[in-house]
């Protein structure tokens, strides 16, 4: 039997909600995860992509990893890993450093066998290149094989508009049979079985965002008499509180700090969310009362709809997105518009690798002749950066807090 971690989405490096605390616990999550793999005795931890947030970490991320990294190979644990959305680069990669330095395996087409078991790497390949790919794997001679990935595969993700890969395509396509797929980039674990291969999720280790409520952990996954077995663990992070309160006619501030104050606030991320028909709120003014009662930070959502006194004018805060999304279909832009879009705006991708990704997939449309592609008035016009989730924040800018590049370690 071969007993691995699969684990992924790690987002070493993410300074959430611009404290330094939240950066530290993102490590501290990936910390246990080791410490859980040498304790059990696996035979692996498989690191599923973005192993990093952004793929400039500062010199404190690539410590703190390389120290997470020696606590598994001390143990003669390999950590085999693929390259996520977050960390790739067009001149190399991470994983390509520490694999130099004996703490990593970057898997790839190649089998990497461990106990009884082959498997393969995948690296986030960006749309516009996944018609390339041939799902070509040289062989092996293992009882069981293993595909590792990231990526947004469909059935298992919900359809944000960008999922459009699909795992049984993938899986049928390949020249090896695989017991178990096994992905990266959704933060929700989730599993389903294809043609007798698992297909799987193993979620974040850390929550990235506001919407990531339930618990965070890994997966345990046992390779035995010709099948995959799939079990999940959690692990212990920096508490969560998430309140919604729903106001009635006339109910305001006084309502919501009464339903805030029945929990424990002592260093949790608080996040509120107000909805019903009551007194328009400043969320200053509640993230004030939580914070004086000893949270780390709060965030307040109010989802509720103010139009403007004047009949003339009418404006929105609950859901900007939708009307963007309307407006976008309107345009009838092109796929590479659509791309790019997703990619600026709607992705997961940390804010200041943005401009590099445009960049690159603009650059392969060029390479590959494609001009027709590119939307006519895109170069002359300035585009906003989404925030990594709903709650306002943004990730940290690069060159902050001693951040290296590649360049500095070759």
């Amino acid at each position: 039997m071969t007993r691995v971690i699969h684990t992924g989405d790690t987002h070493l490096g993410y300074r959430q909600y611009h404290l330094p605390e939240r950066r530290q616990d993102f490590l501290d999550a990936f910390q246990r995860v080791a410490d859980d793999a040498v304790a059990d005795e696996v035979d692996a931890v498989v690191h599923a992509g973005d192993l990093f947030h952004d793929r400039k970490p500062g010199l404190a991320d690539l410590l703190g990893t390389i120290d997470v990294l020696r606590t598994l190979s001390d143990a003669d644990i390999p950590f085999l890993a693929v390259v996520g959305n977050h960390e790739t680069t067009r001149d190399g990669e991470w994983l390509d450093l520490f694999e130099s330095m004996g703490l990593v395996v970057r898997l790839d087409d190649s089998p990497t066998v461990v106990g009884d078991t082959a498997f393969y790497g995948l690296d986030f390949v960006p749309r516009a290149k996944r018609d390339d790919l041939d799902y070509q794997f040289e062989p092996h001679d293992a009882d069981h094989a293993a595909l590792v990935s990231h990526g947004l595969f469909e059935p298992l993700v919900p359809d944000y508009g960008n999922v459009d890969w699909d795992a049984a395509e993938v899986l049928d396509a390949a020249n090896v049979d695989f017991d178990a797929f096994l992905l990266g980039d959704e933060h929700t674990p989730e599993r389903v079985e294809l043609d007798g291969c698992w297909v799987t999720y193993c979620g974040s280790t850390e929550r990235a965002s506001a919407s990531e409520e339930s618990e965070r952990g890994y997966n345990i996954v046992e390779f035995a008499d010709g099948e995959a077995r799939i079990s999940r663990r959690g692990i212990p992070t920096r508490e969560f509180v998430f309140v919604t309160v729903d106001l009635g006619p006339g109910e305001g501030l006084d309502r919501v700090r009464e339903q805030v104050a029945q929990h424990d606030l002592e260093d949790a991320v608080v996040i509120v969310s107000i909805d019903g028909e009551g007194e328009e709120i400043a969320p200053a003014r509640v993230e004030s009362f939580i914070t004086e009662r000893g949270a780390l930070t709060a965030r307040v959502r109010d989802r509720r709809e103010y139009a403007a006194e004047s009949g003339e004018v009418e404006v929105s805060f609950a859901d900007p997105d939708d009307a963007v999304e309307d407006r976008l279909r309107e345009m009838e832009l092109s796929e590479a518009a659509r791309d790019i879009d997703e990619t600026v705006r709607a992705s997961k991708l940390a804010d200041s690798n943005v401009a590099d990704t445009v960049e690159s997939r603009v650059a392969d449309l060029v390479d590959d002749g494609d001009l027709d592609a590119l939307p006519g008035e895109a170069g002359g016009q300035d585009t906003e950066q989404s925030t990594e989730d709903g709650t306002g924040e943004q990730t940290e800018q690069a060159g902050a807090d001693g951040q290296a590049s590649m360049g500095e370690f070759q």
